[in-house]
């Protein structure tokens, strides 16, 4: 039974991506090395926040929410974003498509971030004698953190990739950019300064990941339209020729 416990939960917390991969265009445009290299850099980003999580904040005695300690946090933090953009923009990629560029990433980064904050305790704990509801709710918050960095991957290919982007659509970009980024702070502070228990935050995290998808995706959409202008020079390429003759 406890094997049988540990195999759904790990496969509730790893499965999603496998699904993603195969479900998705990733898979036909072999796409594979891209989400390794995302995972890669994920884990050297991991090591660079431990460091200076080690060095600027002190160890607490107490489970309570320190805003100083917290907003620490939020900037060491942001150090997730400088690898996705690095991940982005500086890896080389093969002969894929901006869309399929950063859901490659995104699944590599979701990926790597599961196997190194779930899966040791997903092994010595699923296993036990007692069951618990608690892997079984870190498996769901494996799948919302897939759907934020994916989210995230696809803002991140806006901000650094996509040029043409519309001029009002900017600060919304940055924006929920901003709110994805911060996500572990904001559970961090709903958790120990609201009290909230761990399946409410789950919950929450779901939903806010569904938030996040849809106006990631509404984004890209519109980003992806091309402009009037340039849809009225493509229109009449001739009428601006005579004009320039």
């Amino acid at each position: 039974m406890t094997v049988f416990h540990f195999f759904n939960c790990a496969i509730l917390t790893f499965g999603p991506h496998a699904v993603y991969y195969s479900a998705t265009p990733l898979s036909e445009y072999d796409t594979l090395g891209t989400s390794i290299k995302a995972a890669v850099v994920y884990l050297a980003t991991a090591l660079v926040k431990l460091i200076c999580l080690a060095t600027f904040l002190k160890v607490s005695e107490s489970d309570s929410f320190d805003p100083y300690q917290e907003f620490l946090k939020a900037l060491i933090g942001f150090i997730d974003v400088a690898g996705l953009y690095f991940a982005l923009t500086q890896l080389t990629h093969r002969n894929i498509s901006q869309n399929h560029k950063f859901q490659a990433v995104g699944l590599g980064w979701a990926f790597a971030d599961s196997v190194l904050h779930r899966l040791a305790p997903l092994w010595v704990g699923a296993r036990g004698l007692e069951f618990t509801w608690d892997y079984i709710l870190q498996g769901l918050e494996a799948n919302a953190n897939l759907v934020l960095s994916i989210s995230l991957a696809a803002l991140g290919s806006l901000m650094w990739l996509r040029k043409n982007k519309p001029k009002t659509l900017i600060p919304i970009i940055y924006l929920s950019a901003g709110i994805v980024a911060t996500m572990p702070s904001i559970t961090s502070y709903l958790r120990r300064g609201l009290g909230w228990h761990f399946p409410k935050v789950v919950g929450f995290e779901l939903f806010t990941s569904l938030v996040m998808a849809f106006i990631s995706w509404q984004l890209f959409a519109a980003c992806q339209r091309p402009s009037v202008g340039s849809v009225a020079v493509h229109a009449h390429p001739r009428r601006t020729n005579s004009s320039n003759e």
